[in-house]
């Protein structure tokens, strides 16, 4: 593009500094809108993972499911051998697998666990838990339990354990009181209270019992295996990937949490839709109103773009200049909209500190960029239809009206 044409771009637009500024000013407006639904949509999206499975393991690897096995007999009679049910779910060899999950990528947290129910009995009260026993130093690597804490702490001795707040208060319990745990498998013990928790996870906070991996060990009679391996991945929409990738390397069954929750993972993806939809019709407008501003520009200003064939201005020159004013129009305009919308978003808290009836605003994923860029170019091809217009103005006729 040679300089004359964007000498005589710039012109025009300071020439007429009112239509110019109410241009840019409706793509700025244009622009803000599509950063602010962009914030909007990936934070709602952020928060609503966040509270969903913030609190939840992304993947969990158990043993892979045995289908019952078929004896053959003579004739067409077979013989199916019914699954021992009395046998505990577990898997006997995991420490292997451990070295392996942790260098996958995308994984960020590893907690090899000890599941069992039981009830908890203090006098004539009883109610039933399910016990998770976790290894020193792995409280937190799913839930974060020791931020949880409400009453005492988060140290599990061997005789110590953590309940819900629900639990501690359907039974009347404080820390430091004694109860006895009765699990499935036959053995009893008594424990001290040692901390109350809560997650805001009903489920968990009525019913999840957390203790000494070895102490559970013993309560649930497994010398050796574990019950389950608990996985934290980054991004948790890599769930999935991150599954079948373990799948393939440990041979254990990985479910993801996607799985369970196939519901909210097409609510997101329905509101990533619309929020794609609701952009696609600001960068619409912004087309729109650059076009006709520019037609309405090129009908005041045939004479001029007459006399300037008639001297000699080619119809590339024609087109150059008016592509450049229109795309000069977008870029300034989209600028000054991200401008508006960064400052418009700074005072917001992050989304991790959204309370009830606050806006969920992640100004990270406003697409800032992304929006100078579409509108530039958005404002490039809405000029191409006037400037290929004023390109086949006749001179003769131009100068004559």
């Amino acid at each position: 593009m040679s300089p004359y044409a964007v000498k005589l771009a710039t012109r025009h637009l300071l020439a007429h500094p009112g239509q110019t500024l109410l241009l840019m000013a409706g793509v700025a407006v244009g622009v803000s809108v599509f950063i602010f639904m962009s914030a909007l949509i990936g934070g709602l999206a952020t928060l609503l993972t966040q509270r969903t499975v913030g609190s939840i393991p992304h993947i969990v690897l158990e043993r892979p499911d045995r289908d019952p096995a078929i004896l053959p007999q003579p004739g067409n009679t077979q013989v199916v051998v019914q699954k021992d049910l009395s046998r505990r779910e577990q898997i006997a060899i995991w420490q292997p697998a451990l070295p392996i999950i942790a260098q996958t990528a995308g994984v960020t947290a590893v907690s090899p666990q000890i599941r069992g129910s039981a009830f908890v009995e203090r006098g004539q009260a009883v109610a039933p838990v399910g016990v998770i026993g976790v290894m020193p130093g792995k409280l937190s690597a799913i839930a974060d339990i020791e931020g949880a804490i409400v009453d005492g702490g988060p140290a599990l001795a061997a005789d110590g354990i953590l309940i819900g707040s629900r639990l501690a208060r359907d039974l009347g319990l404080r820390v430091g009181q004694v109860v006895r745990l009765s699990s499935d498998r036959g053995r009893a013990r008594s424990f001290r209270i040692a901390g109350i928790f809560t997650l805001g996870v009903a489920s968990a906070d009525r019913q999840a019992v957390y203790m000494n991996f070895a102490t559970a060990r013993a309560l649930f009679d497994l010398p050796t295996g574990i019950s389950r391996i608990e996985i934290k991945v980054a991004p948790a929409t890599d769930a999935p990937r991150v599954a079948a990738a373990l799948r393939r390397a440990t041979a254990l069954k990985a479910t993801a949490w996607t799985e369970d929750n196939s519901q909210l993972f097409e609510g997101l993806d329905a509101q990533a839709r619309t929020g794609t939809i609701i952009k696609a019709f600001a960068l619409i407008t912004i087309i729109v109103g650059i076009a006709s501003a520019m037609l309405l520009s090129i009908v005041r200003r045939q004479a001029e773009i007459g006399i300037m064939r008639a001297m000699g201005a080619s119809k590339r020159l024609v087109i150059a200049i008016f592509v450049l004013e229109g795309t000069l129009i977008g870029l300034v305009g989209a600028l000054a909209g991200a401008l508006l919308a960064w400052a418009a978003l700074l005072p917001l808290p992050p989304v991790g500190e959204v309370r009830g009836g606050g806006l969920p605003i992640d100004r990270a994923q406003g697409d800032f960029l992304l929006a100078i860029l579409l509108t530039t170019l958005a404002a490039m091809v809405a000029s191409i239809l006037p400037a290929r217009n004023a390109a086949r103005i006749d001179p003769v006729e131009a100068i004559g009206q």
